[in-house]
């Protein structure tokens, strides 16, 4: 207990005096939400692994999928790491950073409103983004809660709110510079400790051949037997729907997209896409192998609902360790989380601060619109937009934390909702707001409507669709929604377009 005590306090300790350096960067709007538009590759390309997989990844998904597909679920993790990562990378990150860049976008949010010349699309977009963060929020809470009960026997309130209270403290202090130095750190916190519990675990069953072999001989649900060792497992089509929600969906979520604004410039979006994609591969594709063996650990406990706890599967693995390794775990799972918390309080209290309550009218380089304003503001009000900002993180922090001190339903389900929602709404006029010139206005909202109205709809009749199936119908249904709503609706001006198009010229 007295190892595990210390290790934490000393990475409490190192995540509270980063925040403190970083202050003074955090004083403007630009250095608060985006670093100055200034973050090298390593640290950006950190700031998106860690943001990307948090307790949610290694408690709720390596739990609930490694116990229904087996080995197999560690195909998620590859699909997070080509899919998620690289790709994203790579159709994402040179276009995003231009064209923000050029029309001073700051937020998801911002570049709707600005991209699409529509201030109801911005409006309409930050109220999507902060309702739909926080059962994420809370999905993230859970995660961690749940292990640090395990490791350290500390009530799961008691843990909620301290990483509630941590979180607020080093984003409020620092902003993005902070969150993204503090990712770096827990990053190898993440990677390290990733390939030391694999190792662990894996000699608890007698190594890794024994322990396949053990999979192999496990029976499946349906009374068959092998499946959990095979290459695509029992049930590889609700399989391939989890790859394209936990993979696909991170091209259209706020928190995410957001890495690429502050990158330094081209060079730096090349090698972070490297460094980027290594981490992913390693991180997520260990997460859903190692819990991939969880039946290998008894049944897990029952729910009051009969169901069982697919949350507490990965926290059974673990329990056996030496302290050394649960410390290790700990340091782990709260690295993760902590990284993921930062952003998404940072995304929702900027978006609501310059995207709702201070909606600046911007015109184009080289265009002066009528009613437009100078973009040029005083410090004075500058400073004013950040304190909002750190009022909001607590706001958003409170909300979050009252629906995960009374979470209703698994951490995966949680996570469902929030991306199908958000990346339902935003991925498919995003990505081809970057690319087709022909992207109406009138197809982003209807997009917004398709991805938000089909993941309420069907939680309001109780899930027909399971919420990560639907979540990847919401993101690959919006492309249709764009393109046929696209064809037959009313063009932007095409002077407009040329205009914002021209940054991809230089």
């Amino acid at each position: 207990m007295f190892i595990k005590i210390l290790l934490t306090i000393i990475f409490l300790a190192v995540t509270v005096a980063v925040g403190i350096y970083s202050r003074k960067q955090a004083r403007s709007v630009d250095g608060f939400v985006l670093g100055g538009r200034n973050v090298g590759p390593w640290l950006t390309a950190f700031a998106y692994g860690t943001s990307y997989f948090s307790a949610v990844v290694f408690v709720g998904y390596a739990g609930q999928f490694g116990w229904k597909y087996g080995l197999s679920s560690t195909w998620i993790g590859i699909g997070n790491a080509l899919i998620g990562s690289l790709l994203a990378w790579l159709v994402l990150g040179r276009r995003t950073k231009l064209m923000t860049q050029h029309i001073e976008s700051r937020t998801m949010p911002d570049f709707f409103g600005t991209r699409f010349a529509s201030q109801g699309l911005r409006v309409a977009a930050s109220i999507i983004a902060f309702v739909f963060l926080i059962p994420y929020t809370a999905g993230v809470y859970k995660g961690i809660s749940t292990l640090f009960e395990m490791g350290f026997g500390i009530p799961y309130e008691y843990c909620v709110i301290g990483m509630a209270v941590l979180t607020a403290v080093y984003v409020i202090l620092g902003g993005y510079k902070a969150t993204a130095m503090n990712d770096f750190v827990q990053g190898i916190i993440m990677l390290f400790g990733i390939v030391t519990v694999i190792a662990a675990v894996l000699n608890a069953q007698g190594g890794l051949t024994t322990a396949v072999e053990k999979m192999a001989a496990l029976p499946a649900d349906d009374g068959g037997q092998g499946g959990f060792a095979t290459l695509w497992g029992p049930d590889p089509w609700n399989l391939l729907g989890v790859v394209i929600l936990t993979s696909l969906g991170t091209w259209g979520l706020p928190q995410m997209v957001g890495k690429f604004y502050s990158i330094t410039d081209e060079s730096a979006i090349r090698r972070g896409t490297i460094i980027s994609t290594v981490f992913a591969l390693v991180v997520a594709g260990g997460c859903y192998f190692l819990g991939g063996f969880g039946r290998l650990f008894g049944t897990p406990p029952t729910l009051p609902n009969g169901r069982l706890d697919f949350d507490a599967i990965v926290p059974s693995m673990l329990g056996t360790l030496p302290d050394i390794l649960i410390a290790l775990v700990v340091l782990l799972v709260l690295s993760a989380s902590m990284s993921t918390l930062a952003s998404l309080v940072l995304t929702s209290s900027s978006t609501m601060t310059l995207d709702l309550i201070y909606r600046d009218k911007k015109s184009l380089p080289g265009e002066v619109e009528e009613g437009s304003i100078d973009d040029t503001v005083s410090e004075k009000v500058e400073r004013r937009k950040v304190v909002v900002m750190r009022v909001l993180i607590v706001f958003f922090i409170v909300i979050s934390l009252m629906l995960a001190l009374n979470p209703p339903t698994f951490i995966a389900q949680l996570m469902g909702i929030s991306w199908g929602a958000l990346a339902g709404a935003f991925l498919a006029p995003f990505m081809l707001g970057l690319y087709w010139r022909g992207v109406t206005t009138a197809s982003v909202w209807a997009c917004f409507g398709w991805g938000v109205g089909l993941t309420v709809v069907n939680m309001i009749m109780g899930n027909p669709i399971n919420p990560i199936n639907c979540g990847a119908i919401a993101m690959l249904g919006g492309f249709p929604v764009v393109w046929l709503v696209s064809l037959v609706t009313k063009k932007l001006p095409q002077k407009r377009i040329d205009r914002i198009f021209e940054c991809y010229a230089k």
